[in-house]
């Protein structure tokens, strides 16, 4: 398990919890459309899912991946029907997100990339932190990343993940200050490019709205 290649879900995670802490670098809602958006990517390239007319989702193979995560995600999707409309996919990622977020969170957990710590709000209130774990996939996870903007994105599985991360509002936690102002006009540029990302955006430009509202 540990070997395994990460999932585009599972690379997005680990750039998206601070290592020592283990607490999510953006909202945890807009991390969970993140990961939506980003099994949607890895289910279009393997052939699972399609979007047509701009926003809507159909499965046109609803065979299961043998991934965890893939598969979760694909049981999520309505299954195909003949003549549907298929799902919105912002209003998918929206629904899905938190439900994945908990399932990479798992997968992560068994890889020993991450460990689960219970603690207590004022004594009473329990919550989650999840830090690194004895297997150290973020540092690498984290210098890919760094590498592949400063080359330019020049793989598409690099854009992709680069476009999820601006989506969710990471861009400015992994690309801080004046130095990666242009990496990150870069890539809010890129998440306006793919329909996964731009469910993601979608969502959240949907929550920062309500709550201005």
């Amino acid at each position: 398990m540990t070997g395994a290649p990460l999932t585009l879900p599972e690379e997005l995670l680990l750039l998206g919890l601070d290592p020592v802490r283990g607490r999510p670098l953006t909202s945890p809602k807009y991390l969970h459309y993140g990961l939506a958006g980003a099994a949607l990517a890895d289910l279009e390239a393997a052939g699972r899912i399609t979007v047509e007319r701009g926003d809507r989702i159909t499965v046109t193979n609803p065979l299961p991946l043998d991934n965890a995560i893939w598969d979760g995600a694909l049981a999520a999707l309505p299954a195909p029907a003949k003549g549907g409309k298929g799902v919105k996919a912002h209003r998918w990622v929206h629904g899905a997100g938190r439900s994945l977020h908990e399932l990479c969170l798992r997968v992560l957990e068994k890889r020993g990339a991450l460990r689960r710590e219970t603690h207590r709000a004022l004594g009473l209130f329990p919550y989650e932190r999840f830090p690194v774990g004895p297997v150290d996939l973020t540092g690498p996870a984290r210098a890919r990343f760094t590498a592949a903007v400063e080359a330019g994105l020049p793989g598409w599985r690099d854009r992709l993940l680069a476009a999820h991360v601006a989506a969710c509002d990471l861009d400015a936690k992994l690309l801080p200050g004046a130095a990666g102002r242009p990496h990150r006009r870069a890539l809010r540029g890129l998440a306006k490019e793919c329909w996964t990302s731009r469910a993601v955006h979608h969502a959240v430009q949907q929550d920062k709205s309500a709550a201005g509202g």
